[in-house]
């Protein structure tokens, strides 16, 4: 699979390079250097609080980095537009859907064994309910492993009806 895909794989590799490193690096670096060189060596007031490049950057930098972290964690923490990230994901890669919906399936897998082992382990019986809901998740689990692939829609159809349901 690797040798088939070098090229975008490669492709892949140069733009996350360029722009997690290269890109911010440059963009910082420009930024800084214009906004001193055009407004504060022209203006005598900020010329005062900012007497050097060098004191310029390394008070930006203190106020900045802390403030960048804090935007950061608001980004991820405190606000839907990581969520809204990591939906659009799912619904965009279908491997990210397929470990989506086999994360689901082993919690509910799991679970009803644990159900059925504390059963045993008392040596207790199973209803004919009980034995009912365990073949429906049975056939539920193999009915969604025969019919789906990573092209249809069947795993996005088991998110939003079993994952995202309210």
């Amino acid at each position: 699979m690797a040798k088939k895909n070098i090229w975008f794989r490669s492709w892949y590799y140069f733009r996350t390079g360029w722009s997690t490193y290269f890109a911010f690096i440059l963009a910082a670096i420009n930024t800084l250097t214009v906004t001193y060189f055009l407004a504060i060596d022209n203006y005598p007031i900020l010329k005062a609080v900012f007497p050097s490049f060098e004191q310029y950057i390394v008070i930006i930098v203190s106020i900045g980095v802390p403030l960048l972290v804090l935007i950061g964690f608001v980004h991820f923490k405190r606000t839907q537009a990581f969520k809204s990230e990591v939906d659009v994901l799912i619904e965009s890669n279908p491997y990210q859907r397929r470990n989506t919906v086999n994360g689901e399936i082993n919690l509910r897998l799991n679970l009803k064994i644990l159900t059925m082992m504390l059963k045993i382990s008392k040596k207790e019986s199973f209803s004919e309910s009980e034995i009912q809901e365990i073949r429906e998740l049975s056939d539920e689990i193999k009915n969604l492993s025969e019919k789906r692939n990573i092209k249809n829609n069947l795993d996005m159809d088991f998110i939003k009806n079993e994952v995202f349901k309210t």
